[in-house]
């Protein structure tokens, strides 16, 4: 549904291609939500142990980078992952604030098996698009995210 807002031409373009943006943003959330469900793991955390999977072992501040979280919204996420044998937290002999964090071999066995379904799923639901609308809008994606920051 488009907006019923009565602003400027401007304001209703903007406002109408938001809805959209964030209508597809929240179904693909909700499709992964499901997905992961099974597995008792949020998208903060798949995303967690993703960005391990992948980087290797990084600290609490570079996680947060990675996934656009806030540093206290990490240390939870880690802490449940933590908890469940999936991620463990390794403090610097050095300086006790620094704490890195790795995947556990029970968190790298569950990522490595969930990663290819994972896969699979965006991969099905993106063939909505043609190659070149993935393209597309990949870079749409990256030219507002980078605006907000930056503009």
């Amino acid at each position: 549904m488009p907006t019923h807002f009565k602003g400027s031409v401007a304001e209703v373009h903007a406002l109408n291609a938001f809805i959209n943006f964030m209508r597809a943003s929240d179904a693909m959330a909700d499709c992964l939500r499901r997905e992961l469900g099974s597995k008792r793991l949020t998208l903060s955390q798949f995303g967690t142990l993703e960005a391990l999977f992948h980087l290797g072992p990084l600290n609490q501040g570079e996680l947060a980078d990675k996934l656009l979280r806030s540093c206290g919204s990490i240390t939870a996420v880690v802490a449940g992952l933590e908890r469940r044998g999936l991620a463990r937290r390794d403090r610097s002999e050095a300086d006790k604030r620094f704490v890195r964090v790795a995947l556990t071999g029970k968190g790298h066995k569950l990522i490595t098996e969930l990663f290819p379904v994972h896969a699979k799923t965006i991969t099905k639901r993106f063939e909505a698009l043609t190659t070149q609308e993935q393209k597309e809008l990949r870079r749409i994606c990256r030219k507002l995210g980078t605006s907000v920051y930056h503009g």
